[in-house]
């Protein structure tokens, strides 16, 4: 489900585009400043109704603007089967318009299908999304919350309840930690507690077995990426396999109490990497980081395709960063092979000769005009 044309405005220092897309690769080409990377951000907020450069909306806003406006087209399958967009089409329809506005004072209004007042969940939910860029060593190197992320955004594509239930157990879990600041005995939090260790079981269930489906495919592809390595991935749930939730909960009152938090549960899950039983920071070199970064999130999305018949989008920032051109290659086939819309960032056309071919389309970006070349 590519997207056939996007539309950005007021966007960082895009003041106006609409550019028709290739459904295979999309190189845009320009300097360092140009606004390549600020094509794939908008593209990112069309996805997940945030930037992945700032938190802030009014530093994505074009100075002197009241307001940001990203737009696409997804063109559909003939027979589309998919639930979350087939709530959106009319039965002609072979193309969903999507949109989201942002103002400077914080509000957001996406629409898809026409359909004002959607949820940014729902516009996840259409446009999986998967980014690759400079910073992505993150996944592998900082705390498990991105990692966790990483199994929750399989979680969240796969299992159409994870997302109420995960912001059930969120709410929850404040307010056990607000009661444990005043509880005097742990029967004043027993009855939260149930219901938060049904939500942490159901969601360490779910978490698990994706991991588990997701494993031997990620494991081959970063086999395939770094041959020379042997590679773990391994899930921890958040507290010990072998005890109950609604127990631990019970055991640990005091110490939670003392701490002011509860300490274990699926907000402290993680997907423990190794590479031949070393952490993965302790072995791999930048570039090798990179690309099992790349292997990882490929593998997601092939993951993704053969679960839900859904194809993801890729969003590749500063494409030759870390690697050299075999490694560049060895990606480039990879990607091509997924038969999936890409997007790809490169200061020069030849960094992506290798990507090259006759169904992809070429933008040159330059002061932040996009132009195809």
């Amino acid at each position: 489900m590519p997207l056939n044309r996007l539309i950005i405005q007021q966007f960082r220092n895009i003041k106006a585009c609409d550019i028709e897309l290739s459904s295979g690769f999309n190189f845009l080409i320009g300097p360092n400043g140009s606004g390549k990377t600020s094509v794939l951000e908008a593209i990112y907020m069309l996805g997940h109704g945030r930037s992945f450069k700032s938190s802030l909306t009014g530093r994505v806003i074009q100075n002197q603007c009241d307001e940001l406006f990203v737009h696409g087209r997804i063109r559909q399958p003939e027979a589309n089967n998919d639930q979350e967009t087939a709530l959106f089409l009319n039965s002609d329809q072979f193309e969903l318009p999507v949109g989201i506005n942002k103002q400077r004072d914080g509000s957001t209004e996406v629409k898809i299908g026409g359909q004002s007042g959607q949820k940014l969940a729902q516009l996840a939910k259409v446009i999986p999304l998967q980014l690759i860029h400079p910073e992505g060593f993150e996944l592998l190197t900082d705390g498990p919350k991105h990692r966790r992320a990483f199994i929750d955004w399989g979680v969240f594509h796969s299992q159409s309840a994870f997302y109420d239930a995960w912001g059930r157990f969120k709410r929850l879990n404040k307010q056990r930690n607000a009661l444990l600041k005043t509880a005097r005995s742990y029967r004043e939090l027993s009855y939260w507690d149930q219901q938060l260790a049904t939500l942490a079981e159901q969601i360490s269930e779910w978490r698990s077995e994706y991991v588990a489906q997701l494993g031997g495919q990620a494991q081959a592809l970063c086999q395939a990426f770094l041959p020379e390595f042997e590679i773990q991935l391994k899930y921890y749930r958040g507290w010990e396999k072998d005890t109950a939730y609604s127990e631990l909960l019970e055991n640990n009152f005091d110490r939670d109490q003392a701490l002011g938090y509860t300490v274990s549960g699926p907000n402290k899950a993680d997907l423990r990497i190794k590479v031949n039983g070393t952490p993965v920071e302790d072995v791999l070199s930048r570039g090798q980081l990179k690309l099992m970064v790349c292997a990882l999130r490929v593998a997601q999305g092939q993951h993704l395709t053969q679960q839900t018949g859904k194809q993801c989008i890729y969003l590749i920032d500063d494409f030759a960063s870390e690697l050299d051109s075999q490694r560049r290659k060895r990606l480039a086939d990879c990607l091509k092979a997924t038969g999936a819309q890409v997007f790809v960032s490169s200061i020069t056309e030849h960094q992506i000769a290798d990507m090259r071919d006759d169904k992809g389309k070429m933008f040159h970006v330059e002061h932040g005009t996009i132009e195809q070349g």
